[in-house]
């Protein structure tokens, strides 16, 4: 339960206050580009499991995520670089980072399936 509400509480800091644990250059970054409200919770939840656990990325928030932009979705991911995720470091996260931006951004390129 308490990794339940843990997890909750990054969630609501990812989205409404990210700026919480970045540096002053990412604080502002995400401050003057509202990177915080761009993305639907569910959506941002799915790309935290991505990067911070096992999990993958909807074509649904794929495309809120490249909506988002790069230097935002970066900005957010270097917010939460925290020693809570003992587990992961800091070049790990990153790859999962860039390869979960990358699967969004190649899925974007493919062509649709036909109906």
């Amino acid at each position: 339960m308490a990794s339940l509400i843990a997890y909750s509480f990054l969630l609501v800091l990812f989205v409404t206050s990210g700026v919480v644990i970045a540096t002053k250059k990412n604080e502002e970054f995400i401050i003057e580009n509202n990177c915080e409200f761009k993305m639907d919770l569910s959506c941002v939840s799915e790309v935290f499991d991505s990067i911070f656990k096992t999990g993958s990325v909807t074509n649904k928030c794929c495309g809120e995520l490249l909506v988002l932009g790069k230097k935002c979705h970066h900005a957010l991911v270097k917010t939460l670089e925290n020693p809570i995720f003992k587990s992961l470091d800091r070049k790990t996260i990153m790859h999962k980072s860039i390869t979960t931006w990358s699967k969004c951004h190649e899925l974007s390129r493919s062509p649709s399936p036909s109906a």
